[in-house]
């Protein structure tokens, strides 16, 4: 089998000391904005269930769980041991164990659907990247689709900047970030990697998997969103879903998305 670098350290340091991943999609309307077209896109490119789905990188299981519920037959995969096991505590109707998303332990073909909803987010080197997708095509089913969320090289310095959290140091750091693609621990996130929407193409078929389909999560009302703190009205969180979903394969308006997903079949 291929020999990888270890993964990040402070990843798991991050994931489990820093941050709760837990509620995340619940904390803020952004948040909701991104769980909602999500969970939208997933209705609309997933097989119908039931179907072998494989999470890769699924945190605590916001998402595995959710689909289990649909129907569909679950296991899911994470770098962070507490992630597994509150996957398993919270979600019983999934399996779920610890690993790598680069190298997977299973056999090939064993899914009818890979999602990578987290993964290539902190990989900064290309080559892991391409090893990822490289391995979410390997288990998954001929025909089955492979579908990674990437966030955008825009994200940052657009979030922090509509939260008023940004000052001559962290403009500093994200607009380096901005430049490479690399984020900087400083700035208060873990070890990253924000992606152009031409950069997951071309990772994509460096991978041996087609052209994606690339769709952007929350178009270009989430930063309103965030700076309206908890509690928008539900008119203008309902707005922002239908601009999202009128502008989701734009090219031009892509990029103004906090995430992108991107959908191959193997």
């Amino acid at each position: 089998m291929p020999q990888h670098r270890p993964a990040e350290p402070d990843i798991r340091r991050y994931y489990t000391e820093v941050f709760d991943e837990a509620d995340r999609l619940d904390r803020t309307p952004q948040r909701r904005l991104e769980a909602r077209r999500t969970r939208d896109l997933l209705s609309r490119l997933l097989p119908a269930p039931p179907a072998e789905v494989l999470d890769v990188g699924g945190g605590p299981g916001a998402y595995a769980g959710w689909l289990a519920t649909a129907g569909h037959r679950v296991h899911l995969i994470d770098l962070v041991p507490a992630h597994v096991a509150a996957a398993r505590a919270a979600h019983p109707g999934i399996t779920a164990t610890v690993g790598d998303a680069r190298e997977l332990p299973l056999p090939g073909g064993s899914a009818d659907a890979t999602l990578l909803l987290g993964p290539l987010y902190h990989l900064p080197d290309r080559a892991d990247r391409v090893a990822t997708l490289r391995e979410a095509a390997r288990v998954t089913r001929p025909g089955g689709p492979v579908l990674a969320a990437v966030i955008s090289r825009n994200a940052a310095l657009i979030d922090l900047t509509a939260q008023g959290l940004v000052d001559e140091r962290s403009r500093s750091l994200l607009r380096e970030a901005y430049a490479t693609g690399v984020n900087d621990p400083r700035t208060g996130f873990t070890t990253a990697y924000f992606h152009r929407p031409e950069q997951v193409v071309d990772e994509f078929v460096a991978a041996g998997l087609p052209t994606p389909a690339l769709y952007g999560l929350e178009g270009p009302l989430w930063p309103l969103l965030n700076a309206l703190g908890t509690g928008p009205a539900e008119r203008l969180f309902a707005d922002a879903v239908a601009c999202a979903e009128a502008f989701e394969r734009d090219p031009a308006v892509l990029g103004a998305s906090s995430h992108l997903l991107a959908v191959a079949r193997a």
